[in-house]
């Protein structure tokens, strides 16, 4: 939920190549580290770090199921 005055900023902080392939194509998988920001009428609220991870080929992003 956002409220008023409230906005999230994403920067690619960094990209490398991931182990294992796509089990769509096949294809290499990149994981990206994404930091995010959350501001609340400009003041920094919150400030954390995401790993996605995607495709080259397909371009689908790929979930990571960590038991």
């Amino acid at each position: 939920m956002c409220f008023l005055g409230c906005e999230e900023e994403e920067t690619e902080v960094g990209r490398q190549q991931a182990p294992g392939s796509c089990p769509y194509c096949g294809g290499k998988v990149h994981a990206v580290d994404v930091g995010s920001r959350f501001r609340f009428c400009f003041l920094p609220v919150c400030f954390r770090f995401k790993r996605k991870y995607s495709c080259t080929l397909c371009s689908k992003r790929l979930v990571s199921y960590d038991y």
